[in-house]
């Protein structure tokens, strides 16, 4: 007797990698020490590119496609996780060497798994996910640093994307003044203020050649951009201020001196929330389930059903999502 589950399978088709709805059987999920049922994942852009094959995220064909999943825990093999324990998996290779989390079901590692905080649903963890969880490592490189509400304001670009619209939500729920950089401010601004912004400014102001050393405006940068607007981000960074570099949706240049870094002392930080530690793992967590307001965290993201991941990945690519989009694979 078969036991089939949905998941979104990319394929190579007429020469191309597409990502679709398909019935799987159970069995040939991979060996693992934990089978989870999946409640809920979510899109992201590396998800975006998986799909539609616009990036080489896959390495390997077919594959499930999705880094994120929430649910709980169905068969255990390891000492570490009972049935039942509700947990989430962020990165650690899914959907490029592993498969992922748009499905109904996952086998997996029992060293990729982390408790989900009872303060969140599947839905909640999700609506948060990689790119929540992205960017609380940011905020705490910024806490870490030592730079405090005080120091002055801290910019934040791709506001209105996934990592960017957690991190202004995170950081004024910390205290800090923040200025959201983004491309679609007439479209995007009531959302980003919503999240608390204190500042809107146009994606072009940064997205330019910029001077070695500009006015210093920014006490810390949260970038998911890259190339020009991460270049002149630095150059505009203030003395002993640091930035957390995480995306490069701009490009993977990065067009600038050695002037900010040794006539001011900025520090870059990069962020990595593929392979981060278990223990930076929870502790993101355990910090997101402290700070999220659950009726802030509602304003920025929607829950559709698993047959629209091929759709929204391509709106996601083309800069037509706003937050997050949480996917319930059993809808």
């Amino acid at each position: 007797m078969t036991d089939n589950i949905r998941a979104i399978v990319a394929r190579e088709v007429e020469g191309r990698t597409r990502g679709s709805v398909e019935e799987i059987d159970a069995l040939s999920l991979p060996a693992g020490d934990v089978v989870v049922d999946i409640a809920c994942s979510t899109l992201n852009y590396k998800d975006g590119l998986a799909i539609t094959g616009k990036g080489k995220i896959c390495r390997s064909l077919p594959m499930v496609c999705g880094i994120d999943l929430a649910g709980t825990v169905r068969e255990s093999r390891s000492p570490d996780w009972q049935i039942g324990d509700r947990v989430l998996v962020n990165g650690f290779g899914l959907s490029e060497r592993y498969w992922g989390g748009l499905a109904q079901r996952a086998s997996l590692q029992a060293g990729w798994l982390v408790r989900t905080p009872a303060a969140f649903s599947a839905e909640q963890a999700m609506a948060l996910g990689t790119a929540g969880y992205t960017a609380m490592l940011c905020v705490q490189a910024i806490t870490d640093h030592g730079v405090s509400p005080e120091a002055g304001p801290v910019l934040v670009t791709g506001a209105a994307g996934g990592v960017g619209s957690v991190a202004v939500m995170l950081l004024s729920a910390l205290g800090y003044r923040v200025t959201a950089a983004t491309g679609r401010v007439e479209e995007t601004g009531e959302f980003l203020r919503g999240l608390g912004a204190s500042e809107l400014i146009g994606r072009e102001q940064l997205a330019r050649d910029a001077k070695p050393l500009e006015a210093e405006t920014w006490a810390a940068v949260v970038d998911t951009v890259g190339d020009k607007v991460l270049a002149t981000a630095i150059a505009q960074t203030r003395y002993e201020g640091i930035v957390a570099a995480c995306g490069l949706a701009g490009g993977v240049g990065l067009p600038l001196t050695v002037m900010p870094f040794i006539l001011r002392g900025v520090t870059l930080r990069g962020i990595d929330s593929v392979m981060a530690s278990l223990p930076r793992r929870q502790q993101a967590w355990d910090r997101l389930a402290e700070l999220v307001d659950p009726a802030m965290l509602a304003r920025i993201y929607r829950v559709e059903p698993l047959a629209k991941a091929p759709e929204l990945a391509a709106e996601l690519l083309a800069g037509r999502v706003q937050g997050r989009i949480v996917i319930d694979v059993n809808a």
